[in-house]
């Protein structure tokens, strides 16, 4: 004996067996971001627009779109100036991320490390009043190069061929060495002065900036 279906069954079988190809199909590519049917549109810099079932060569390089069969855009091969364009954007966008990084950061280090404006003033002249000491032992040896160095000059004028003397002797190489190594340790003494000039101006600046920042956080009036 034969069993009919009744009839609702019979209509849920139809539409199934008519929706599913189409959703596998749509599926299908989906994943593969193309079907049997894409082809390959891009328009160039005169505005001529180009198609085939391949990459055309004179899509290279530019912005693609690949459509399925259906002439729907399924994905964008991007072209070597939005590709460009989009890495600078993004690097823009990460560097910007990084600096409010920081700033909060910084924002969080400031409220937990100071309870009030004296202590950064407080830390602030400690870094300074060593970079004082520096500076100043640093001038001593600066001026007792000099001094070695004087002292050189008279010695060795009377050589030749700085003595007017032609009867001179030449010049020893110990003394030549000496005055070489002198003005050598002069010149690295002198760009350490430098260094630390430079260093407590950038002291005082970042010192200016945390207290700015604090009061601004803390909400006190800026003097």
């Amino acid at each position: 004996m034969i069993e009919v279906l009744p009839m609702h069954w019979i209509r849920t079988f139809t539409i199934f067996a008519i929706v599913l190809p189409g959703a596998a199909l749509h599926a299908a590519q989906g994943a593969g971001g193309s079907s049997r049917g894409a082809y390959y549109r891009c328009k160039d810099a005169s505005g001529q627009t180009h198609y085939g079932d391949s990459m055309p060569q004179r899509c290279r390089g530019l912005d693609t779109e690949v459509l399925n069969e259906n002439g729907i855009i399924i994905r964008v091969i991007e072209g070597e100036q939005t590709r460009l364009a989009r890495q600078t954007r993004e690097m823009a966008e990460a560097k910007a991320r990084k600096e409010r990084e920081a700033s909060l950061q910084r924002d969080r280090n400031l409220l937990e490390t100071y309870l009030g404006v004296e202590d950064i003033e407080r830390l602030r002249d400690q870094r300074l009043e060593l970079l004082t000491g520096q500076y100043r032992v640093t001038e001593q040896n600066i001026a007792n190069l000099r001094e070695r160095q004087k002292r050189l000059e008279g010695q060795i004028a009377r050589f030749r061929p700085y003595s007017g003397n032609d009867k001179a002797p030449p010049l020893p190489d110990h003394l030549a060495e000496e005055m070489v190594n002198t003005v050598k340790s002069l010149d690295v003494y002198l760009q350490s002065l430098d260094r630390n000039r430079q260093e407590q101006d950038e002291v005082r600046a970042a010192f200016a900036a945390d207290i700015k920042r604090f009061k601004e956080l803390k909400g006190l009036p800026q003097k």
